[in-house]
């Protein structure tokens, strides 16, 4: 099926079963501990030997001797991997290093050998045996350092925009604002860590892994291998957070399979904490200038951002200037983007990549121009609202309520009690402020398959091999597949994560939700037709309603249409015509937040969060705000806690433990708040659907800092705003 012209009125508008909020189908087996993960998974592949990782100790070089004689002779060891014995190991088409090193080394915590044994303890102790010998070489692992000699990065992928003449418009601005703001490197920091655990038969390949991208997965593995790809079956039910950190293929699944087929029998291999920030992806530090140029009514009139981040050759740019492409209007804009060469660990996804580091810099620079206006920083939003994408007029947004967005938002947090000098509101020994941040983020679909499964019985079975990383996708997808068949939720069994089902869009980006029930809604239009036409229906005009199927003034049940056979449905949802380029699709928000700083120890409590998101239909409200509460955590941690140091000495991140980096707990997350508002987008698909996974991160950061401004007076430019940050400033304690 193509969605080529906007949604019409379809089955999925009844809204008996979707937008309904239902608790998780997972939720049972998550919260009893009997949901298998991929380093669970027992039953299904037992005595699996156990695999360790040795991560390279320098950050660049060369490896000029192993020595493994003392590990073989350990006790418990079955086998060694290293490159010198792993046979030819290619590079997949989304990794920027090389999952395996040798002899070359391209960055600390690379990974350089897998010890097996027939316990963890056992590949543990052994691998401490190993001996290395590197010659090491001179890299750069200092951002600042490294700018000056940051290059455009390819034209195809990150081009330059501008629009007017941004440096003329900005010198005849009557109020300016020029900022410098950098964010830090940050890791996913997920619970559960990178882990597969690998088989073969013969020349076949089995992957239980935790993996978002399962076709993604799949297709390097056997690139990476050398072997056809019809060999690879990657398999991933549950996924225990991702967050960006599990879309590609990693180094644990190419390593328990290389140690899997040494060993002669399954294997194992979870990725220590200690190796998880330094041996996988991150996301990359930014230095981000900003300036725009105002009326003294607030009107924006120039507008330019631009960004430096750095990461290994052949990776690819941070983008954080994308919102500020379509976020506000103003006639004279630029942004650009540069990247610096560093040997530093890959840098790649993390959530909202783009939009979660440049908003927290955009956002913050809005709120410095409303103070030189002297304006509410509610109200100069409002103001520079636009229905048109600025770069090019003539294309209207498909929806955009972003205005809406503040102004119920501000009316529900009490923003009219903001004092608006700062420093000026106390709670006994608390300077308490409010803050807020504008939240967006593009619309992105995928092309996604689905297979629909109709029982004798009558019950439905989805198979797909889409993930579900704690997202809630078994539940939406089971509502959708209910809703199209016209059956309860509970006669719906929805199969996830396994190569062998048919190519879904996979979890990632915002797309998840809205791309993956859209292709069960194809499958599910072929599953009707087929039963329609086995009853003698007529299709076009048969209606799926309580089990049963109507048309011509005929009712007969669902289940009768499998009495001679299972009916299967399957189709994959496609996208082209000219909607794209005729509407701009993107997602809308507003965050408001108020915390309170410690007068005397300038130690930062955030107090109260509200998120107000117009994201299309959604699909499930209960997921959703689920996905927006823990998007709203993770922004917490981004603005006053998270930050990978590095040691610009030795080329690594120094606190790679959830002791040394630091993310928010319970205690740290107060009351918050989620509204959605009542929508839906027939540009974006048969759902109407789009996504808020990323959309609740974008702009919190920003929120809080302004938050902090308000309270204390201290405006802090370089992430995160921790207290020492603050403390020297402090107003001195009454």
């Amino acid at each position: 099926m193509k969605f080529t012209v906007p949604a019409g009125t379809n089955p999925i508008d009844q809204m008996k079963v979707v937008g309904k909020p239902l608790d998780r189908i997972d939720g049972p087996l998550k919260t009893t501990g009997t949901a298998p993960y991929a380093y669970e998974q027992h039953k299904l592949v037992p005595n699996a030997a156990v695999g360790y990782v040795v991560g390279a100790s320098i950050p660049k070089g060369r490896i000029t001797r192993i020595d493994s004689s003392a590990v073989k002779a350990a006790p418990g060891v079955i086998a060694v991997v290293t490159y010198e014995n792993a046979g030819k190991i290619g590079k997949g088409n989304f990794n920027t290093a090389r999952l395996l090193a040798g002899p070359e080394v391209q960055h600390y915590h690379q990974a350089v050998a897998v010890v097996v044994a027939e316990t963890f303890e056992q590949a543990r102790a052994a691998a401490t045996l190993l001996k290395i010998d590197y010659a090491k070489q001179d890299g750069a692992y200092d951002l600042a350092k490294a700018k000056g000699s940051a290059v455009k990065p390819a034209e195809k992928d990150q081009p330059d925009s501008g629009i007017g003449n941004f440096e003329r418009g900005f010198a005849n601005a009557p109020v300016k604002l020029d900022a410098t703001y950098t964010t830090p490197d940050q890791s996913h920091a997920m619970m559960e860590p990178h882990a597969s655990v690998a088989y073969w038969e013969g020349p076949k390949l089995t992957v239980y892994t935790s993996n978002q991208m399962i076709n993604w997965g799949k297709k390097d593995l056997a690139k990476t291998l050398g072997i056809p790809e019809e060999n690879v079956r990657m398999v991933s039910p549950y996924v225990g957070g991702g967050f960006g950190g599990k879309l590609f293929l990693r180094s644990e699944a190419l390593l328990a399979a290389l140690g899997s087929r040494a060993a002669g029998r399954p294997v194992k291999v979870a990725l220590q904490r200690a190796l998880l920030m330094n041996n996988t992806t991150h996301r990359p530090a930014t230095i981000q200038r900003i300036r725009i140029g105002a009326t003294r009514e607030g009107r924006i009139t120039a507008i330019a951002h631009e960004s430096w981040s750095g990461d290994l050759p052949g990776g690819q740019p941070e983008t954080a200037v994308q919102q500020t492409r379509l976020l506000y209007a103003g006639a004279d804009r630029m942004t650009r983007l540069r990247l610096a060469r560093l040997d530093l660990p890959e840098a790649n996804a993390m959530r909202a990549p783009g939009e979660a580091p440049g908003m927290m810099c955009l956002e913050i620079a809005v709120d410095e121009l409303a103070e030189k206006l002297g304006m509410d920083p509610v109200m100069l939003r409002i103001v520079n609202d636009t229905t048109t994408d600025p770069e090019n007029p003539g294309k209207k947004f498909s929806q955009r309520r972003f205005v809406e967005c503040l102004r119920q938002g501000a009316d529900r947090f009490g923003w009219n009690k903001r004092s608006a000098t700062p420093g000026k509101t106390r709670d006994g020994r608390w300077l308490v402020g409010m803050g807020v941040a504008s939240a967006f983020r593009n619309n992105l679909v995928m092309k996604s398959a689905a297979r629909v499964r109709l029982a004798r019985d009558g019950a439905i079975t989805v198979e797909t091999d889409m993930t579900d990383i704690g997202t809630g996708s078994y539940t939406i997808i089971a509502q959708t597949a209910a809703e199209m068949m016209g059956v309860p939720i509970d006669r719906v069994t929805v199969k996830l994560g396994d190569s062998d089902f048919p190519i879904s869009a996979g979890s990632g980006g915002q797309w998840g939700a809205n791309s993956s029930t859209a292709g069960v809604y194809a499958a599910c239009v072929k599953l009707r037709e087929a039963a329609a036409a086995r009853l003698g229906l007529d299709p076009t005009n048969a209606e799926f309603v309580d089990g049963s199927v109507r048309a011509g003034g005929r009712s007969v049940p669902l289940r009768q249409a499998a009495e001679a056979g299972e009916l299967v449905g399957e189709d994959t949802m496609e996208y082209g015509g000219d909607i794209d380029k005729k509407w701009q699709q993107s997602t809308f928000g507003a965050h408001f937040v108020e915390v309170g700083v410690d007068v005397a120890t300038a130690e930062i409590r955030v107090r109260r969060m509200l998120a107000v998101c117009a994201a299309g239909r959604i699909l499930n409200p209960k997921a959703a705000r689920s996905q927006v509460i823990g998007a709203m955590t993770m922004g917490v941690g981004g603005a006053i806690m998270e930050d990978l140091v590095v040691d610009k000495r030795l080329g690594f991140f120094v606190n790679h433990d959830l002791a040394g980096y630091e993310v928010p707990v319970h205690a740290d997350i107060p009351h918050q708040e989620v509204i959605f508002l009542d929508e839906s987008d027939p540009m974006s698909s048969p759902m109407k659907a789009k996504g808020v996974g990323e959309l609740g991160l974008c702009g919190v950061g920003a929120a809080v800092a302004n938050a902090i401004y308000n309270a204390t007076g201290i405006r802090v430019r370089d992430y995160p705003v921790t207290l020492d940050k603050l403390l020297a400033k402090m107003p001195a304690v009454v």
